[in-house]
């Protein structure tokens, strides 16, 4: 979800489009959020452990 919205962070960018810019930004927090969660030992969506 990282790459995802940084990909999307880099389109939006290139092409002037705030949408994009917006969604990149939402998809890179909530992929930091989820790896933090995953990283400590939370579990995640019922899972403590992601293969």
């Amino acid at each position: 979800m990282i790459v995802l919205g940084i990909v999307l962070l880099v389109l939006g960018w290139v092409f002037g489009l705030a949408i994009l810019t917006y969604l990149g930004v939402a998809a890179v927090v909530i992929g930091l959020i989820l790896w933090i969660l995953g990283a400590v030992g939370r579990p995640v969506g019922g899972r403590t452990v992601w293969y």
